[in-house]
């Protein structure tokens, strides 16, 4: 039997959408169809942020509720129209993945189950200098969206001060994100030290609200996620649709609606009417690129003052500069034991102190579940005095799908019920079959939902 379809005309082209009344938003009733007429809808926004771009394929092939896979390399089978290029990777592999131009070829890679668009900071005629410094704003735990606004203020003042404007949109999920186009001068990691030398800077203005520490334990308030900017790494463009239960969308603002903005406002049925009746606040945002001069020159007097490289993410390759790529406490656990018995390595596991645990990581959402339910009924007590907020369900990216990673936060536990750390259950690491000379040394992933 034949599937259904649906054609949609656009950009000259008859684009076929194929199962149009699959749910893909179960809890808000949107079909694949309604998600296709959005993305033809806004697509003036959308392709600013994703024409002439290399992008990764995130599909969730069976709606926002089911686990997606990153499918980097292009379909085998694609019409004549749809463009690609070749990437490489830090892993030495390569790939050819799909570059889009126009609303036709957006709502072809739409109808392979992207729901938000996950495009590089390249343009397809340049694969090694960056157009666009991307600043990530990840909130931690009981981190309110007050504190994400006024973070995201103090990076708009940081960038205006050393020559580059500054471009905020919602993440579509908790956090904020900010941009700023440059000139195609600078390599991945030149953009990637003169953001970290932005978070540094935002977090030594605010060292209550904001931090640039890699490490989950010695981070606070709002992490300033610099990695984004590392190569092959690619962050939910504006006007993207995310796989939340009320299809919330990553809006593009004017500044002077940072202080009062509810993202909630913003989804799939909402964000159409705003493009037609405001316009795009991003509109402008190819006019002027900027320089990274100003912040390349403050990094080198951070690095004078003794803060060189900070950890990349586990799967890149160790840094001739970077610190050990080991969790401060488990530095501190291996000195000790060697303090104490010149014998033992210091590797053995870590009972950790601090109120945030890992209890699961898994390949499927539901394993990880599991593992949390298990870990509840070994530990009552302490499950008892947990509130909604305090389990933490990040979704993950590993090689080419996410995975899941549960972590309990023991801040309403009264000190004396605390438990210790003990080996999440499952265990699951997506890197173990790497090549590790490809990877580096291993370390937990800290890329989340934001």
């Amino acid at each position: 039997m034949a599937k259904s379809q649906a054609v949609l005309e656009v950009a000259g082209r008859e684009v076929a959408i194929t199962n149009p009344d699959k749910v893909f938003f179960p809890r808000a009733g949107h079909t694949k169809l309604d998600l296709a007429k959005y993305y033809a809808a806004v697509a003036e926004g959308a392709l600013r942020g994703i024409s002439a771009r290399p992008i990764v394929l995130k599909r969730y092939v069976n709606g926002a509720e089911s686990e997606p896979f990153f499918q980097k390399r292009a379909p085998e089978q694609h019409p004549d129209w749809i463009e690609t290029v070749e990437l490489s990777f830090p892993s030495g592999r390569t790939a050819r993945e799909i570059v889009v131009r126009d609303a036709a070829q957006l709502l072809w890679i739409v109808n392979l189950g992207c729901i938000d668009l996950n495009p590089h900071p390249v343009r397809a005629d340049d694969l090694e200098h960056p157009d666009e410094l991307r600043v990530d704003l990840d909130p931690g735990p009981g981190t309110g969206w007050d504190d994400i606004r006024r973070v995201a203020l103090i990076v708009r003042d940081v960038l205006t001060e050393h020559q580059l404007r500054a471009w905020p949109k919602t993440s579509g999920s908790r956090g904020m994100h900010v941009y700023a186009r440059i000139a195609r001068r600078w390599s991945f990691d030149q953009v990637r030290r003169a953001t970290l030398a932005l978070a540094r800077e935002v977090e030594r203005r605010a060292p209550e609200l904001a931090t640039s520490k890699w490490w989950k334990e010695e981070r606070h308030g709002v992490f300033l996620d610099y990695n984004q900017n590392a190569k092959d790494r690619t962050v939910a463009s504006a006007w993207s649709v995310r796989a939340t239960p009320d299809a919330r969308v990553s809006m593009p603002l004017e500044w002077d609606e940072v202080a009062g903005c509810d993202p909630a406002t913003f989804t799939l049925v909402t964000a159409p009417a705003r493009l037609a009746e405001r316009g795009d606040a991003a509109a402008a945002i190819d006019a002027a690129p900027g320089s990274l001069d100003r912040l390349l020159s403050l990094s080198a007097a951070q690095e004078a003052a003794g803060l060189g490289d900070a950890p990349w993410p586990p799967h890149y390759k160790k840094q001739s500069d970077e610190p050990p790529r080991v969790a401060p406490s488990r530095r501190k656990s291996a000195h000790a034991a060697d303090s104490a018995n010149p014998t033992k390595t210091g590797s053995g596991r870590r009972r950790s102190t601090q109120p945030l645990i890992t209890v699961a990581k898994a390949r499927h959402k539901e394993d990880a579940l599991a593992g949390l339910e298990r870990w509840k009924a070994r530990h009552p007590a302490a499950a008892a005095h947990l509130q909604v907020d305090d389990v933490l369900v990040d979704s993950m990216r590993g090689r080419s799908s996410t995975w899941t990673r549960i972590r309990v936060n023991l801040r309403n536990v009264p000190e004396n019920e605390r438990v210790a750390e003990e080996a999440p259950d499952p265990d699951y690491d997506p890197w173990r079959d790497v090549d590790p000379a490809r990877r580096g040394s291993r370390a937990p992933k800290t890329r989340s939902s934001s």
